[in-house]
This record gives structure tokens, C-alpha cells and sequence, in this order.
């Protein structure tokens, strides 16, 4: 094996564990949003703009794994009007309302007597949605409730951008091609440099990122 194919074995391995660290992230995040608000279950929706669908990507137990990766139109029920309006959503009896989709959520095993919707959004992209399902019903839904369930959004949200980017660098990687090639070059020349070469090559690869990220 070259050094370049260690390289890439490393960054590869690397953008694996990345990756499987911030599904554990959501997963806590959904956890802890289930937990404070004393609800039924808690979920996180990732949105596919390749396929314009909506994909779980988190839930609380381990009944309901089985819906990781579960795919379904971005427009479908209470979830869909959330993305495309981009506001959040408190529903307390969903038999009532014209936007819940009770056939689709028949399709997962569990149909929500109330639930609480709240867009994942970062800067101007809508990433996906938050869910809280059947809270208990003691007393009506607080704007204290609401700023809360704003915070989880925020966290959630740059969980979510953080597990898109490693997957297409997962994706990049897998793919190989000149792109991948380059980016071994570089990392391994600089690998080799010393004293304030190394420290000026740090500095404009700094810069570099800087300018992709705008």
C-alpha cells in the first residue's frame, strides 16, 4: 500500500467516525428533547433536495430504529407543512387537523394523538424537521415551551449540517477520482514540510477554506 492510499484510508476512516459522532448527536438530542418535554417520542427529518423526499434520521427507542433511513414525500402531513413553510407547529389533537397525514403515520407503527413541529433551519437552508409526539396535555403549549423547542431546533440543525458534510466527503472519498488525488498531494507535501514553510502552507490552506465556505 502507497502512502497516498494510507492517506486516504485515514481521512476515510476519519470522516466514518465523524459521521457516526454526530448521528449519535441527534440521537441524544432527541433523547433529551423527549425527557424535557415528558413526550411520547421525539424524531429528527433529514431533507433529501436530491429526491425531494424527507428521510428519518433519528428517533428515541430502539422500537423504532427500524424507521432510520424511512423515506417519504417532502410534502407528506404536518412534517411537510413545516418544511416548506418554514414555521413551527403545535398541534393538540391531530384528528382535527387537515394537515396530519394519518395514513403515512399508520405506515410507521404509531399514530400521534398531539404533536409539536419545529423547522431545522441554517441561515436560509431548511435542513429538515424536529418532532415531539403526544406531550402530555396538562396545560397549553408556552411560549417558554416554544423558545425551547427553538433551542433543540438550533442544535439539531447544525447536527444535521455537520452529518450532510460527512457524508459527501464519505461520498467524495468512495468516488475517488483526480479530486481525491489532489487533496492526497497536498495533505502529503505538507506532511513533509518544516519550520515556516509548514506554517505558511497552514495559513494558506486556512485562507482557502475560508473562501470555499462563502
Amino acid at each position: 500500500m502507497t502512502e497516498r492510499d494510507d492517506l486516504r484510508a485515514a481521512v476515510a476512516a476519519g470522516v466514518l467516525a465523524s459521521e457516526e459522532a454526530h448521528r449519535a448527536l441527534l440521537s441524544s438530542i432527541v433523547q433529551v428533547a423527549r425527557a424535557i418535554f415528558s413526550a411520547r417520542s421525539s424524531s429528527v427529518l433529514l431533507y433529501d433536495e436530491a429526491t425531494d423526499e424527507l428521510v428519518f434520521e433519528a428517533v428515541t427507542s430502539e422500537e423504532e430504529q427500524h424507521l432510520v433511513g424511512r423515506r417519504f414525500p417532502s410534502s407528506t402531513g404536518v412534517a411537510g407543512w413545516v418544511l416548506v413553510t418554514r414555521q413551527p407547529l403545535v398541534i393538540e389533537d391531530v384528528a382535527q387537523d387537515p394537515r396530519f397525514a394519518r395514513q403515512a403515520a399508520e405506515s410507521t407503527g404509531y399514530v400521534p394523538k398531539g404533536l409539536m413541529a419545529v423547522p431545522l433551519l441554517l441561515e436560509e437552508r431548511a435542513l429538515g424537521v424536529l418532532e415531539v409526539l403526544d406531550r402530555p396535555q396538562r396545560s397549553r403549549f408556552t411560549l417558554a415551551e416554544m423558545d425551547l423547542l427553538g433551542l433543540f431546533a438550533s442544535q439539531a440543525a447544525i447536527a444535521l449540517d455537520l452529518l450532510q458534510r460527512a457524508r459527501r466527503a464519505r461520498q467524495v472519498l468512495t468516488g475517488g477520482g483526480e479530486d481525491v488525488a489532489v487533496v492526497a498531494r497536498v495533505a502529503e507535501a505538507l506532511d513533509g514540510l518544516e519550520g515556516r514553510s509548514r506554517e505558511a502552507s497552514l495559513r494558506l490552506l486556512t485562507a482557502l477554506e475560508e473562501v470555499l465556505r462563502r
